[in-house]
């Protein structure tokens, strides 16, 4: 009887040690832990990505009269033979102004205007309300658009480095899907995101764990954004990894120890297993 619940005792140890680890797997892996269900959570305002120094943009006017908004759209002009074809609103045509450190531009029909600080949509108002207010078109259309958004994920993700984002949003789940997701070696409530703006480089720490991610300033990304996905213990402590990308020189060298204190551990359940003290 006595050896019956000596067993039962070691194998319940073993359920619990199995759950516990279990557990914690978990808790350190999935996302958005504390969701509960039908839940919901107020969407914070996107105001979009702002213009910043360097910057490449595209700005394109269009009117009813083609040959009247030609002027004011940067393009590039193809040669055909002996013939010359101004490709106005041509996709692949269209060529993009560099903002100048100072957050300027020199837009072609209009001369210099500061576009630093402003998103897409406030800068294409203001450009079409300047050739209204100027007389120089009745009824402008004009799209701007981003030529160089871009962002970069290093770390523990699938497919690190850097993409090109078409349109102008995209949030730190989206980057991160981008590049694969995490690896099973990646910390997920620790995962970085650098960003520079000016002249100053602000970093942001996020939980990928918690909801609390929605309401970061880093949640919707700008570009040049960097993420960095941190390793967990068990990939920080891997110095080494052998040809077979398996054990580590740690694992080897903690082997013997290991072993030793196995050993030892079973001598002395054996010893009580078959001594006097389960037979009292």
């Amino acid at each position: 009887m006595l050896r019956t619940c000596f067993k039962l005792l070691i194998l319940a140890a073993l359920v619990v040690g199995t759950t516990s680890c279990g557990h914690r797997t978990y808790k350190n892996i999935a996302y958005f832990q504390d969701v509960e269900e039908d839940m919901s959570l107020p969407m914070a305002v996107n105001r979009g990505i702002v213009i910043q120094p360097q910057d490449k943009i595209s700005i394109v006017v269009s009117a009813r009269n083609h040959e009247l908004a030609a002027p004011y759209n940067l393009t590039r002009v193809s040669y055909n033979l002996n013939a010359e074809t101004d490709n106005v609103g041509g996709g692949n045509n269209i060529m993009g102004y560099v903002v100048d450190n100072s957050g300027n531009i020199n837009m072609a029909g209009i001369g210099q205007i500061h576009v630093a600080g402003m998103n897409r949509w406030e800068l294409s108002n203001y450009v079409r309300q300047l050739l209204i207010d100027r007389d120089l078109l009745k009824d402008p259309t004009v799209t701007v658009e981003f030529m160089n958004f871009k962002i970069s994920v290093l770390g523990e993700v699938k497919g690190p480095g850097t993409y090109n984002i078409v349109g102008d949003k995209v949030t730190i789940l989206q980057a991160l899907s981008l590049a694969g997701d995490l690896t099973i070696m990646g910390k997920r409530n620790d995962v970085t995101i650098l960003r520079e703006q000016g002249m100053e480089r602000t970093f942001y720490h996020v939980d990928l764990r918690d909801t609390e991610i929605f309401n970061s300033p880093a949640y919707y990304l700008q570009q040049n954004d960097v993420v960095y996905v941190y390793p967990n213990k068990v990939r920080a402590g891997q110095s080494r990894i052998n040809e077979n990308n398996m054990r580590s020189v740690n694992f080897w060298a903690s082997l013997p120890s290991t072993l030793l204190s196995l050993a030892t551990s079973g001598m002395v359940l054996w010893a009580m297993y078959n001594g006097d003290y389960f037979k009292k």
